[in-house]
């Protein structure tokens, strides 16, 4: 009897055991299903814009974000900073970022491009540069990147020569052009921004005028009115943040000042400016949220090659070539990609 009762009493503890055993898993389960999947967090660095009006570039990234599925504040946090034109700001921006444990950045200036590669070697960067990102010491090559920033590039810079081409046959007889760009560069940016032009004038035959501007604020009249009395048949803005903030006052100058003008990107010529020729801004800015997606989703930077363009555009506003007085070849017109009336 003894030894059944022993038994017995061993069978309940070992029932017991397992009721214990299977409740503990059961609420662990729970418990665990309970806890909300980590939501990723990535941060978005601009040189231009600010929270009340950050810009076309901005709002077609988040439309590309959209169309994948995502959905801020539910599916992925976007942490926005500006720079609101001044450059000196990007190295605080992107160190008050990284101390945010972001799972990728996205970043459009080169001199931010710049400080965050600085900043982390760990956060994936995806980048959308104007210039070639090997030769501003960015990426080792296109193909293969390497370490922690991948991207896209406008190819900016490689367009200038076309620039100037398209600038003598919409202006007849153009023979000094007026280059508008912002300082302080650095030696390379000069030599890849100002220089570059100059060696296609030459090519061309057109005289090059430098309108350096240090603040855009104060010296965009003085520039424009320093070309006129140049006799600048016209003028060529390289892209900047502090210009980009100045896109309705330089073409309303430049309608003052009788000069007709070409932009690096159709957002200045949907604010006025006369014509412009480069990237497509929108696919780019579109490719930009696939490159996030892509991170958030395992693959790492340095497996992503940089891409590059494949459709450039050719942008005329109408309106403002009335204001000038200027007639537009109709050759010209038929090239055109978008025409402003």
């Amino acid at each position: 009897m003894i030894e059944v009762n022993r038994s017995k009493s061993q069978v309940g503890k070992s029932t017991a055991l397992s009721v214990f055993v299977a409740l503990f898993l059961a609420v662990t389960f729970h418990v665990e299903a309970q806890q909300p999947k980590k939501i990723p967090r990535i941060g978005y660095v601009s040189g231009t814009g600010d929270a009340s009006n950050p810009g076309p570039n901005l709002e077609t990234f988040r439309r590309g974000l959209r169309d994948l599925g995502y959905s801020e504040g539910q599916n992925i946090l976007v942490e926005y900073r500006y720079a609101e034109g001044k450059s000196e700001r990007y190295p605080s921006l992107v160190a008050e970022l990284v101390q945010l444990e972001l799972d990728a950045f996205v970043i459009i200036s080169l001199p931010a491009i710049r400080a965050a590669k600085q900043a982390t070697k760990t956060i994936p960067i995806v980048m959308v540069t104007t210039g070639d990102p090997v030769a501003n010491g960015l990426v080792d090559s296109l193909a293969r990147p390497g370490g922690n920033i991948t991207g896209l590039t406008q190819l900016t810079r490689d367009l200038s020569g076309k620039r100037l081409e398209l600038l003598k046959e919409v202006v007849a007889g153009i023979s000094r052009v007026g280059i508008l760009w912002v300082t302080p560069f650095t030696p390379a940016d000069r030599q890849r921004g100002l220089k570059e032009y100059e060696a296609a004038a030459r090519g061309l035959k057109v005289q090059i005028q430098s309108l350096e501007i240090r603040d855009a604020n104060s010296d965009l009249d003085k520039a424009l009115q320093a070309a006129a009395k140049g006799h600048a048949n016209a003028f060529i803005a390289i892209r900047h943040p502090a210009l980009n903030r100045q896109m309705k006052q330089i073409a309303d100058l430049a309608i003052k000042y009788r000069i007709p003008s070409m932009f690096e990107s159709s957002d200045y010529v949907e604010s006025g400016g006369l014509v412009s020729y480069g990237a497509n801004a929108s696919e780019i800015f579109k490719r930009a949220a696939v490159y996030v997606d892509k991170i958030l989703k395992g693959t790492k930077p340095a497996d992503l090659p940089v891409e590059q363009p494949t459709k450039f555009e050719f942008v005329i506003n109408l309106k403002t070539a009335k204001a000038l007085n200027l007639t537009i070849p109709q050759s010209v017109l038929f090239r055109a990609d978008k025409v402003i009336k």
